[in-house]
């Protein structure tokens, strides 16, 4: 079982959608605590959180969602349904067009979803690191990209590469009650100074960690695997996840090595 917030981290969505989703019966907790009322979540409803964040992101009301879903309509079905939308979305703003890369990439979750990415999967201990960051929290996942970006590019204004003070970057994501909070930023050994904050990232006995190449269009893909890897092995998210940016350098993301990290407790 899955906790509301590692459901909600795995389905980059918020605590208070799910909240909304089953008080509308929508999307209702596999488990209820009688006394503590806390939420519980399985793994198999995964499948049926994308498919609902995918309709509700291309417009259709949470009725219109509720009666797809209950007649059965299979992915392909759904893929149809999304591509038709997807011309509509073109013509709408920033805003929206930013939404329409992640039902794209929500699109491509639901038809790969007994495929996924076969990646060299492993579990260490990861070390606490000391960052020089910025935080930042963003209501819906396009926003990622827009944010993490320039926070690391200004960042390394700021403290430059001495003694490669840049040689190691490193994102931080935790699915809160109003959205992601993002933590990104350098491993850094000097003193504080205006423009970041000093985080510091405890070392976990545990994570379960992939490497993902090339693009950050699909890392979501990658994500997926390694979920799928820790509910496999039987393990629990016991954290927020990071990502480690191996190498970031060409403009087109082709040479990218990313090596994601979730830090896990056994069940």
């Amino acid at each position: 079982m899955l906790s509301i917030g590692a459901f909600a981290q795995i389905g980059q969505v918020t605590h208070r959608m799910l909240r909304h989703w089953d008080t509308a019966g929508l999307l209702v907790p596999a488990h209820v605590d009688e006394f503590s009322g806390y939420r519980s979540y399985d793994p198999s409803q995964l499948e049926r959180l994308h498919r609902i964040v995918a309709l509700r992101q291309l417009g259709f009301g949470l009725d219109d969602i509720s009666s797809i879903l209950d007649r059965g309509v299979d992915a392909e079905r759904i893929a149809a349904l999304l591509r038709i939308r997807h011309a509509e979305v073109e013509q709408e703003h920033r805003i929206a067009a930013g939404r329409l890369v992640d039902v794209e990439r929500r699109l491509q979750l639901i038809e790969k979803e007994n495929h996924m990415s076969q990646i060299e999967i492993i579990e260490k201990a990861l070390p606490a690191v000391r960052l020089a960051a910025r935080r930042t929290v963003v209501a819906h996942q396009p926003e990622v990209a827009g944010v993490v970006g320039p926070a690391f590019d200004a960042i390394a204004e700021i403290i430059g590469d001495e003694c490669g003070s840049l040689a190691t970057p490193i994102a931080q994501y935790e699915a809160i009650e109003d959205g992601l909070q993002i933590v990104a930023g350098y491993a850094y050994g000097g003193p504080a100074r205006d423009g970041f904050e000093i985080v510091e990232l405890p070392a976990t006995e545990a994570a379960v960690c992939g490497i993902h190449l090339g693009s950050m269009e699909h890392i979501a893909e990658t994500w997926q695997a390694i979920h799928a890897e820790i509910f496999a092995r039987g393990l629990v998210h016991s954290g927020p996840c990071r990502e480690l940016y191996v190498r970031a350098i060409s403009d087109d993301q082709s040479d990218w090595v990313t090596e994601l990290q979730q830090p896990v407790t056994r069940s």
